[in-house]
């Protein structure tokens, strides 16, 4: 009867540890709370998301320094690295390389001409998550792998500390910069003036209107219709930009 007992035990145990496990490393929903953590980075210690008060932030992960297709993704946002500024965001790259094998990688690129461009001075920092704590709380990693492939994420978060947006890229291609500014904007604009944004909108397009539940709704719009909304179809409302 004991040792039966203390089957029952220890099945429990390991049910509920696994059960965590599977919480701690699955990837976060979006509108759910941006995992915090601290970590050494290129800039110093990093305390997410207190050092972060009010900003926007975009998580950007890779699997280690001086991987090729990362490193040109680095450069590239570089290139956008004030207009973020300008957009009150902060950008936060992830590596799971040490502090010194990072600052190498930077003083790398810093001197590398790609596509064209003299590498800026890349002022966002890269944190060292060697221990891949930050990856597996973010969903990047199971919990019993080493392997770094598939730290790969992007995550938009606004100044709530709440996930807007996540995608992930295989290690084969290249993430696109314009489009991660695209929806960074259209995310700002969405909140600022409650509208929707089609596909691929950009700035200075014309916006969505939620659309109205049913027709007496779709009426009132109608009768309240202004000379910079239109619409296509009773769902279907813009406004012009």
């Amino acid at each position: 009867m004991k040792t039966l007992i203390l089957t029952i035990i220890l099945i429990s145990s390991y049910s509920i540890g696994f059960a965590q496990n599977q919480i701690n490393t699955r990837i976060p929903l979006l509108g759910e709370v941006a995992p915090s953590f601290e970590a050494e980075s290129t800039k110093g210690n990093i305390k997410f998301p207190e050092d972060y008060f009010n900003k926007w932030r975009i998580i950007l992960s890779h699997p280690g320094s001086f991987t090729p297709v990362c490193t040109s993704e680095l450069i590239e946002f570089a290139e956008i690295q004030e207009e973020l500024k300008r957009l009150k965001t902060e950008l936060i790259v992830i590596s799971t390389d040490g502090l010194n094998s990072n600052l190498q990688w930077i003083k790398s690129m810093e001197e590398m001409t790609y596509r064209g461009l003299n590498t800026k001075k890349i002022d966002f920092p890269i944190i060292s998550d060697l221990g891949f704590e930050i990856s597996r709380n973010y969903g990047m990693q199971q919990l019993q792998s080493n392997s770094t492939k598939n730290i790969r994420g992007v995550f938009i978060i606004d100044p709530e500390n709440k996930i807007r947006l996540i995608s992930f890229y295989p290690t084969e291609i290249g993430r696109n910069t314009n489009e991660i500014l695209r929806a960074l904007i259209a995310l700002q604009e969405s909140d600022k003036q409650n509208v929707l944004v089609p596909a691929n909108w950009v700035t200075g397009e014309d916006l969505m209107l939620p659309p109205p539940a049913n027709q007496d709704e779709f009426e009132r719009m109608k009768r309240r219709q202004t000379v910079s909304q239109y619409y296509l179809d009773w769902y279907m409302w813009f406004q012009r930009n």
